[in-house]
């Protein structure tokens, strides 16, 4: 089964764009967990918190064919917050290289959008370079998503339609 992933920084766009997908097709949606668990919890995250965050995100990819994030932004988040990564992360990410995984990276090429989950309104380009490097290291195929809405909900039609032979 392949597995197309919305990644890339904050404010780009990728959880409209997968569940615009997901909807319009009718795939199985993997939502954030990160986002779920940041919102109820009544603290600021640490370190510690995104291991747990990642298991459960892991978990959550299982049978689904659209992704809202995976454990390669866990690791991006890890190493730019606190210079480091969780080695089972690491190692689940070199797992999944296994698997047939195929990538939108959005582009934060619009005004950012404040969420107090977010941190980083001035970084964006930055980290999307970063985003870049990681899945060329990793050697993903993956696909630049920019533009306004509209653009974005086309080209990723068409990105889609190809990727699963719709």
């Amino acid at each position: 089964m392949t597995k197309i992933i919305f990644t890339g920084p904050e404010s780009s766009g990728k959880t409209y764009l997968s569940s615009f997908i997901s909807q319009k097709y009718f795939l199985p949606l993997a939502s954030e967990f990160a986002r779920e668990y940041l919102t109820k919890i009544n603290r600021p995250y640490n370190q510690n918190d995104l291991l747990f965050i990642a298991k459960k995100q892991l978990k959550k990819e299982q049978n689904n064919i659209i992704l809202d994030t995976d454990l390669i932004t866990i690791k991006i988040w890890s190493e730019y917050k606190y210079g480091i990564c969780e080695n089972w992360i690491l190692e689940q990410i070199l797992h999944q290289k296994n698997e047939n995984r195929i990538y939108i990276l959005c582009s934060p090429d619009f005004p950012w959008q404040p969420d107090p989950l977010r941190e980083h309104p001035k970084n964006r380009d930055e980290i999307f370079k970063i985003y870049q490097s990681e899945l060329e290291s990793l050697g993903y195929k993956y696909y630049i998503c920019e533009g306004k809405k509209k653009k974005r909900e086309e080209e990723i039609k068409n990105v889609i339609c190809s990727i699963l032979n719709l």
